[in-house]
């Protein structure tokens, strides 16, 4: 991939937490997410027992991350998004290791992971101070 092709990605991997957008039953909706960026694709640890999930595999999704609370002083601000397909997955032990610790409750539930990865068609990145220049890129 084309060095700009790569930067939805690429800044995507500075980030540990992200937001997965698609639909359920007609209605849109956010689920906050883990996620690690291994050979341009992006593997999610979600929570099992919302369900939502079973809205993500086997569509397409975007999902997203920012700066926006963790800038440094003088770093520029950016939002980045990325469209594809999403599947699940079966972690590897390094992957699961780059994961961290899972949290043990999650909206008073015990947590249990689930895994996907999402295959990048389509990348967006918004910045602020010049840091980064605005664009949409088809990703092959």
């Amino acid at each position: 991939m084309p060095s700009d092709e790569q930067l939805a990605v690429d800044l995507l991997a500075r980030t540990d937490y992200g937001r997965v957008a698609t639909s359920m039953r007609a209605l849109p909706f956010l689920a906050f997410a883990r996620h690690i960026v291994v050979d341009g694709r992006v593997l999610l640890r979600l929570p099992r027992g919302v369900g939502y999930h079973r809205a993500c595999i086997g569509h397409v999704v975007a999902y997203g991350a920012d700066n926006l609370s963790s800038a440094r002083s003088g770093e520029g601000l950016w939002s980045v998004h990325v469209v594809g397909a999403c599947t699940r997955h079966d972690p590897t032990p390094a992957e699961l290791e780059r994961f961290g610790p899972a949290p043990r409750v999650v909206d008073g539930e015990p947590y249990e992971p689930v895994y996907l990865r999402v295959e990048p068609q389509f990348g967006t990145v918004h910045s602020t101070g010049g840091a980064l220049e605005s664009h949409f890129a088809h990703m092959p």
